[in-house]
């Protein structure tokens, strides 16, 4: 069975053609799917297409949240209801197009569990596609998972890899990233990405500064969630030996500085800007250092009875002969 799980904000539009554009390609591929929408707050008739769409097909269900919470706790929704044993999650405006999940199950069918759609070709202004370019090689940079475009919302997963993951925040842009740390093949193929019928887009310039922010979580989470000793220790051991360089530069050079004896030229430490850029270090490597060591006391506690590893597979009991 595939689960396609849409998040919706204000598409009373676009859901109608969705839906038919789904049922299409499932009926033509003859596919086993089932549709959620999650209404993410929205303020326009959204819920009621939803509602018309479900009292219709058996195979819509739909999801009403209170307010608006944002796209990564739709989609966590979503996940939790989903049945199917793959997972497809794509906008609801009609610029992801249904008739690529073929190529989608093709891909995951080569052995990958994770396939991210990429907009090669993108309809949207300079002013998006540039910063997004830009983000996505720093993402590829840091985690290592070196995608074309992270922030595509047409993505296919073996539903097992999300029973793993925990999305808050603005962390759905990063769900290849956080499945490929616990183990996930993951791939991409290129997609068609339709000019927008309806609406408008809902993202703005700020969500460049929060994924940023959220790309700096997600490097830590996934690189040091159960040794951040190995990053707040390196930064202090780096801080503190630059400093203590410092403090013996600032040592030596007061030493030679009383060598003749002449009081005139003796070299006064508080007058230099060095002296307190040297005390500084050394506090801050022994604050980073400190810092990490109860992160990793906070970290041992927390993963008491918790599960370290992602088992991809089992054998089989065998009966006794």
């Amino acid at each position: 069975m595939l689960t396609a799980v849409i998040p919706v904000f204000n598409e009373e539009e676009s859901l109608a053609e969705l839906h038919r554009e789904l049922t299409e390609v499932a009926d033509a591929e003859r596919y086993e799917l089932e549709i959620v929408f999650i209404d993410d707050g929205s303020t326009d008739r959204s819920w009621d297409e939803i509602t018309r769409l479900a009292a219709a097909d058996p195979r819509v269900r739909g999801i009403r949240f209170r307010r608006n919470f944002g796209k990564a706790a739709a989609l966590m929704a979503g996940f939790r209801e989903a049945r199917g044993d793959v997972v497809f999650t794509l906008d609801a405006d009609l610029q992801d197009d249904p008739h690529e999940i073929p190529r989608f199950l093709e891909q995951l069918d080569s052995g990958l569990d994770v396939v991210s759609g990429w907009k090669k070709v993108r309809h949207d202004p300079w002013h998006k596609v540039g910063p997004s370019r830009v983000f996505n090689a720093l993402v590829g940079r840091l985690t290592g998972v070196k995608l074309h475009d992270h922030n595509c919302g047409f993505k296919c997963y073996r539903r097992e890899m999300l029973e793993e993951i925990q999305l808050y925040g603005e962390m759905h842009r990063f769900v290849p990233v956080l499945t490929a740390a616990r183990g996930a093949r993951v791939g991409e193929v290129v997609v068609a990405h339709r000019a927008r019928k309806f609406g408008q887009s809902k993202y703005g310039v700020r969500r460049f500064v929060k994924g940023f922010l959220d790309l700096l979580t997600v490097y830590f989470l996934t690189g040091f969630n159960q040794r951040p000793q190995h990053l707040l220790g390196t930064l202090g051991l780096v801080s503190f030996l630059l400093g203590g360089m410092g403090v013996f530069v600032l040592s030596l050079w007061w030493g030679i500085s009383r060598l003749d004896g002449d009081p005139l030229t003796d070299l006064h430490l508080h007058t230099r800007a060095i002296f307190y850029f040297t005390i500084m270090a050394v506090l801050l490597g022994a604050q980073f250092m400190t810092i990490g060591f109860l992160a990793e006391q906070l970290t041992a506690f927390q993963m008491r009875g918790a599960s370290t590893y992602s088992i991809r597979q089992r054998t089989e009991p065998t009966e006794k002969r």
